[in-house]
């Protein structure tokens, strides 16, 4: 069941999605070569608590799996997304996916950004500018009465256009009430598909997008995802609000 959001409820998402935005920003500052994934995890947490919320992924439960341990996904290179952050030092050259989730006041906000570690090859500059045009992108058609394929499929479209490939089997989602709710947002399908777009609606929209096969595996922890080939995968992601027809990001400082 898809929930539409009164004003009220959408300004309780805007403020968890602020917080969102911050704890982003500020890892952004610190990602660098030398410094560790779980190192990271604690600058969110800390910064995340300082603002009477909660990280909305620790103790998140998955079927099959232990509760996700960190206050962040951090995943490099070839991990798609869900890397648990630990010891591992960051390298020049490799790409970091951060996504952060925050809860305030019974209410959720979602996003991520990829950064480069130091200097980065050409090839994983493109990857990077490619996925966060598609994110943009895909967010312009996040308007009411448009459907969901209609933002699926721009930015399937923009990816492979560009040489690229949309990860399949994980998707953008509706959040607000609860971290994952309906509909849930494809980043590959046909205009004119799926579910309605209206008034109130807060989505999160979140393009995975691979250099080379879409194509995904799950390593034995059970949480983080790998590109099958081994090739780099970058991800962008912002919680939105349809607010008089036209999408609004919530997740911007």
């Amino acid at each position: 069941m898809i929930l539409i959001k009164t004003k009220q409820e959408i300004d309780r998402i805007r403020e968890s999605c602020l917080i969102v935005a911050e704890t982003l920003q500020l890892l952004k500052k610190y990602a660098k070569p030398g410094v560790k994934t779980i190192e990271l995890d604690r600058i969110a947490s800390d910064y995340i608590l300082s603002n009477n919320a909660r990280a909305a992924f620790k103790g998140y439960s998955q079927a099959g799996s232990f509760d996700f341990p960190g206050s962040i996904c951090s995943s490099i290179d070839d991990e798609v997304v869900h890397g648990i952050p630990d010891g591992r030092v960051l390298k020049e050259g490799e790409i970091l996916s951060l996504d952060v989730g925050v809860e305030k006041n019974g209410y959720f906000g979602d996003a991520a950004l990829t950064v480069a570690i130091g200097e980065i090859s050409n090839e994983k500059k493109e990857l990077l500018r490619v996925t966060e045009e598609s994110l943009y992108i895909g967010i312009e058609q996040a308007v009411a009465k448009n459907r969901v394929g209609d933002i699926s499929n721009s930015v399937q479209s923009y990816v492979e256009k560009n040489g690229f490939s949309v990860v399949r089997d994980l998707c953008g989602h509706g959040v607000g009430k609860y971290l994952h709710e309906d509909p849930q947002v494809p980043n590959f399908g046909r205009k004119g598909s799926g579910a309605v777009l209206k008034n109130g609606m807060t989505l999160a929209i979140e393009p995975m997008v691979n250099a080379g096969s879409y194509k995904v595996k799950i390593a034995e922890d059970g949480w983080t995802v790998y590109t099958s080939d081994g090739s780099p995968s970058a991800h962008f992601e912002h919680t939105i609000a349809i607010i008089d027809g036209k999408p609004e990001i919530l997740t911007r400082v």
